[in-house]
């Protein structure tokens, strides 16, 4: 698979669908910060299911985290930044105006009320995948979109629990081409490198003043110095 060059402003070029639908990917997250863990593998995935734009949802409040090393406004710029850089990508900031935690289904819900003419894709790693089952009203987000899990080639589906793979393997398809003619409720994998880095890591370096521009775009590292984030 040829990936796009991260050196400079990036577009994909639209691909039609068979059943006529723009394809939309989403991808969630506290980006604290945005770095290349989010955005080579969000690319990849674009390019393999021909997405014509890919939002980025910064969450506000995560159900899952008391907090974020960075306040809304500060991953709000990093994120938009990345925007600037990258055309393809597009900042959705409606998480990051609530006051309460942020629940996928309801941001996929409300995005999908205003793309009718568009199947959506959020974007998860395995690792969500194992938990999935736990997310608030999780069936329902499968209503609005379809998942992709980003894996690595050799993940391995044994490590859900009984109960888990029981209520999620319905849902599991293995040939992309199937999704060209449903809307939505899908979950389907793809396999890619793996990408390892984690913004715990990334924020840990920081403290120790190390900027490591294979894990973090030059104008985040900047902002990041600028600002004085995560010391």
């Amino acid at each position: 698979m040829n990936m796009p060059s991260l050196t400079q402003k990036q577009t994909i070029e639209p691909q039609n669908t068979a059943n006529n639908l723009r394809r939309i990917g989403i991808l969630g997250g506290t980006f604290d910060p945005i770095h290349y863990g989010h955005i080579k593998p969000a690319l990849e995935t674009a390019n393999w299911l021909s997405f014509e734009q890919l939002f980025l949802l910064p969450a506000h409040i995560p159900p899952h985290k008391k907090s974020t090393s960075a306040n809304a406004t500060h991953r709000k710029a990093m994120v938009e930044m990345v925007c600037q850089q990258y055309s393809f990508f597009e900042l959705d900031g409606r998480e990051l105006q609530k006051n309460t935690p942020s629940y996928t289904v309801e941001s996929i819900k409300e995005i999908s009320q205003s793309h009718h003419n568009a199947q959506l894709f959020f974007m998860i790693g395995m690792d969500s995948l194992l938990t999935l089952t736990s997310w608030h009203r999780w069936e329902n987000i499968l209503k609005y979109c379809h998942i992709v899990v980003n894996t690595r080639p050799d993940y391995y589906l044994q490590k859900l629990n009984d109960a888990c793979l029981t209520q999620l393997s319905p849902y599991f398809i293995d040939d992309k081409t199937v999704i060209t003619s449903i809307p939505s409720g899908k979950i389907i994998f793809h396999p890619q490198a793996k990408f390892a880095i984690s913004s715990t890591e990334i924020r840990a370096e920081i403290k120790k003043n190390i900027f490591d521009t294979d894990k973090l775009p030059n104008n985040i590292v900047k902002y990041i110095q600028q600002h004085q984030l995560y010391k």
